[in-house]
C-alpha cells in the first residue's frame, strides 16, 4: 500500500516525536521531479528486448514542511525541517534524498527511520550522509547532458516496506532560529533492488528458445573481450604472466564511445585542459600532494614531451594477476536503464579509493543487491549516466565491475568530483569512518590497483599529475601531484574514504607494487 499511514503502533511512536508530521497527499510517489512513478526501467527497452532478469524500482516522495511555520516580519518564513510522516510504502531496500539542483549542498542533518518488511519492528533513526561527494564534474558532458540532482550518499536498509524522514538544516550562527535554507525539491528515494536470480537459474544452460540479450547487454559484455566471452558473469583471475597480455584489452574501438570522445587515433576529445596531466609517475611513496602552474594542453608538466595516449604493450612489464571480478551481467545490472555509449579518457594514471557511505550492515550474499541499489539511485535518482564508481567491493573482497566499458579501459567514471579524468574509482561496500576495513577488502584494493595500474604501467608506490576539473579543494585548471592510489580525501575535501580505510591505503599500495614486481 501506498500513502497510507500505518497502524497505531506507528502513530504512538510518531505523536512522541517533537515535530508534528504533515501527510504526504496522496500520488506522491514518484520516479523523479514531474511526480510519476517510476518502475523498472527508467528509459523505454529497445524494441524486442528481453525483459531485465532483476529490474528493481524506484519510489520518489516528496518531503513537506514539519510543523508550524514561522512568521517573521509579517512573512511566513520557509526552509525550516522537512520530512515525511510513518508512512507504508512499496518494499525498499536502500535510501537516500535528493533534490532539484545539483550546485546546491544541504547544509544539516537528515534522519531515516524503516520498518523492516513483514514486521512491525522499527529501526531507530539512521544518519544519511548529506554530502555525496562522488559524482560527476559539474561541466563534464555526462553533466551538460543530463539533468543531475543534487543527492545525498545512498543508505542500505534492508528489505524494509515503511519508512519516516527527518531532515533539519544548520544553524549558521549560535542562534537556533537562525537556519540554513534547505535545497529546493527535496524528495526521498526509496530503491528496490530487484531479487537476484536463483542459483540454479545461473547456471542453467540457456534455453532454446530464450529471448536474445539486448543491444544494451550485448554492447556492456563485449567490451570485455578477449578477458571473457560474451554474457559472462565473470571474469576469472590469472597469473601475472598471463595477466600480462590484458594489456591489449586496454585499447579503446571509437565506435564503441559515446559522442566521438575518442577518436580514432585513440585520443580523448574533452577539454584540452585535461590533456595538460602529467603522464609520469615517481616513486616516493610519502610525497605531499604539490600544486603547480596548469601546463599546456598535449604535454606533460615536468618534461614537456607529449603525453603518450595508453599503454604500450612493450613498456608494460609490471602487470599484477587479474583479480576475479563479478561482471555486470553477475550483478545483474538493468542495462536499459544507462546512457548508451561509454565515455572514455586518455588512460589511467591513479585510483581513487571510495567508500559508499551506505552502512555496514549487509551480508556477502546481499552485494549484488546493493550493488544494483546504488546502481539505481545514481542513474534513476541523481540523473548521472551509469554508476558512478569503476569498480566496487564488498566486505569479503570480491570485485565488480562498475561503470560500463570495459574493465580494462580507461572508462571516465563519476566518483572524485574534480578529478574523474584518466582515473578510476574504486568504492569499498561500507562506512569506514569507526569500523576496520576487512584484510580481504585491502587485499583486494591492492590485487585490483596492481592489475589495473599495471596495464597503464603505473607505479602503485608513485605519484601522478592531475588537473583538477574544479572542486572545493582545488580550483578548475590547477595541476596537482597525488598519490598514485589516494582516498577520496586526497583530492576534494570530505571525509570518504573513512579514516579506518584511508589508513590503510599505505598497506595497499605496498601490496600492490609488491604483486606488480617491483
Amino acid at each position: 500500500m501506498r500513502g497510507i499511514l500505518v497502524s497505531s503502533t506507528v502513530a504512538v511512536c510518531a505523536a512522541a516525536l517533537p515535530l508534528a508530521f504533515l501527510a504526504a497527499p496522496s500520488g506522491a510517489s514518484s520516479g523523479g521531479p514531474d511526480g510519476a512513478s517510476a518502475s523498472a526501467s527508467a528509459t523505454p527497452r529497445a524494441a524486442g528486448a528481453r525483459p531485465a532478469a532483476v529490474p528493481g524500482a524506484t519510489d520518489s516522495l516528496r518531503l513537506l514542511p514539519l510543523g508550524p511555520t514561522r512568521r517573521a516580519a509579517g512573512h511566513v518564513r520557509r526552509g525550516g525541517a522537512q520530512g515525511l510522516p510513518p508512512r507504508e510504502v512499496a518494499p525498499f531496500s536502500l535510501v537516500g534524498i535528493v533534490w532539484d539542483d545539483a550546485t546546491t549542498e544541504l547544509h544539516g542533518r537528515a534522519q531515516v527511520r524503516t520498518r523492516a518488511a513483514g514486521t512491525t519492528a522499527w529501526s531507530g533513526w539512521q544518519d544519511i550522509q548529506t554530502h555525496d561527494d562522488d559524482r560527476p564534474d559539474l561541466d563534464s558532458p555526462e553533466a551538460r547532458r543530463r539533468s543531475l540532482r543534487g543527492s545525498t550518499a545512498p543508505l542500505w536498509v534492508g528489505a524494509s516496506d515503511a519508512v519516516q524522514v527527518r531532515v533539519r538544516p544548520e544553524a549558521t550562527t549560535g542562534r537556533t532560529s537562525d537556519k540554513q535554507a534547505l535545497p529546493s525539491g527535496l524528495r526521498v528515494e526509496l530503491v528496490d533492488p530487484g531479487k537476484d536470480p536463483s542459483p540454479r537459474d545461473r547456471k542453467r544452460p540457456a534455453r532454446r528458445h530464450a529471448p536474445a540479450p539486448s543491444e544494451e547487454e550485448t554492447a556492456s559484455s563485449a567490451v570485455n573481450h578477449p578477458l571473457a566471452p560474451l554474457g559472462a558473469l565473470e571474469i576469472p583471475a590469472a597469473g601475472k604472466t598471463e595477466s600480462e597480455k590484458d594489456v591489449e584489452a586496454t585499447r579503446v574501438d571509437p565506435k564503441s564511445a559515446s559522442d566521438g570522445r575518442v577518436a580514432a587515433d585513440g585520443h580523448d576529445d574533452t577539454d584540452p585542459e585535461e590533456d595538460a596531466e602529467n603522464e609520469t609517475t615517481e616513486s616516493s611513496p610519502e610525497a605531499s600532494p604539490e600544486v603547480t602552474p596548469a601546463a599546456s594542453p598535449e604535454t606533460s608538466p615536468d618534461t614537456g614531451e607529449t603525453l603518450a595516449d595508453n599503454a604500450d604493450p612493450a613498456v608494460a612489464h609490471h602487470v599484477g594477476p587479474r583479480p576475479r571480478i563479478v561482471t555486470r551481467a553477475g550483478w545483474g545490472a538493468d542495462e536499459s536503464i544507462r546512457e548508451r555509449g561509454f565515455p572514455y579518457t586518455r588512460t589511467v594514471r591513479a585510483a581513487f579509493v571510495h567508500h559508499t557511505a551506505s552502512g555496514n550492515g549487509y551480508s556477502c550474499a546481499q552485494s549484488a543487491s546493493v550493488i544494483r541499489g546504488i546502481y539505481r539511485y545514481h542513474v534513476v535518482s541523481s540523473g548521472w549516466r551509469d554508476i558512478g564508481y569503476n569498480f566496487l567491493i564488498d566486505k569479503c573482497g570480491t570485485v565488480y565491475e562498475g561503470r560500463a566499458g570495459g574493465v580494462a579501459k580507461p572508462v571516465r567514471g563519476a566518483h572524485t568530483l574534480g578529478f574523474n579524468t584518466n582515473s578510476m574509482g574504486i568504492a569499498v561496500l561500507g562506512s569506514f569512518g569507526r569500523s576496520n576495513p576487512p584484510a580481504a577488502v585491502v587485499n583486494a584494493v591492492a590485487r585490483l590497483t596492481a592489475w589495473k595500474l599495471g596495464l597503464y604501467d603505473v607505479n602503485p608506490l608513485g605519484t601522478a599529475g592531475l588537473v583538477s576539473g574544479g572542486g572545493n579543494l582545488y580550483k578548475k585548471g590547477t595541476s596537482v601531484r597525488l598519490k598514485v592510489i589516494s582516498g577520496h580525501r586526497d583530492g576534494y575535501a570530505t571525509e570518504c574514504p573513512g579514516d579506518r580505510l584511508y589508513n590503510r591505503l599505505g598497506a595497499a599500495r605496498a601490496t600492490a607494487a609488491r604483486l606488480q614486481g617491483r
